[in-house]
């Protein structure tokens, strides 16, 4: 039953973090190139913007795209934190946010490179750092939210006595 209990708190713990994973190196694919996003996007863009221009067009799409970039590699960072500041192991609890940054980058990076042997995918530094980016800025929020949380903790002690 021990071994149970664990292994279903460990796949709690970093299933997510895994599963998202997974899911980058899918969008990663020739399904999610840039020919293949634009028969989504593009007719969004032009069902909300009738008007714009084609020019215009192709930006919206090249800025929706790299939003994407950032988002995903966000969420990353978030699930990253969730899971090493939940861990079993002190280690990964103490060194949480320097594990999870050094996961966003690698995985980034280790992204673009697989790219390069997608032929209808263009591997781009620049996408990389827009990713570690957006990881860097969740972890920023991560950090923030802990240490609002442990201020107003200290002004207002949760009550333990046996009247609470």
């Amino acid at each position: 039953m021990l071994w149970d209990a664990t292994v279903q708190n460990r796949l709690w713990r970093y299933g997510p973090l895994l599963a998202w994973m997974t899911l980058i190196f899918f969008a990663s694919s020739g399904e999610f190139s840039a020919a293949n996003t634009s028969r989504i996007i593009r007719p969004l863009l032009l069902w909300l913007f009738p008007n714009i221009s084609e020019q215009a067009l192709n930006a919206a799409h090249a800025l929706v795209r790299k939003a994407a970039h950032f988002a995903e590699y966000a969420v990353l960072a978030l699930l990253a934190a969730r899971a090493f500041l939940s861990s079993s192991r002190v280690l990964l609890r103490q060194r949480w946010l320097s594990i999870s940054l050094w996961l966003v980058i690698f995985y980034a990076l280790l992204d673009e490179y697989r790219q390069s042997f997608v032929p209808t995918r263009t591997p781009s530094l620049w996408d990389s750092l827009i990713d570690i980016a957006g990881g860097a800025t969740a972890l920023l929020f991560v950090v923030a939210w802990r240490a609002r949380r442990e201020r107003l903790g200290r002004r207002n002690p949760r009550r333990t006595g046996p009247d609470s």
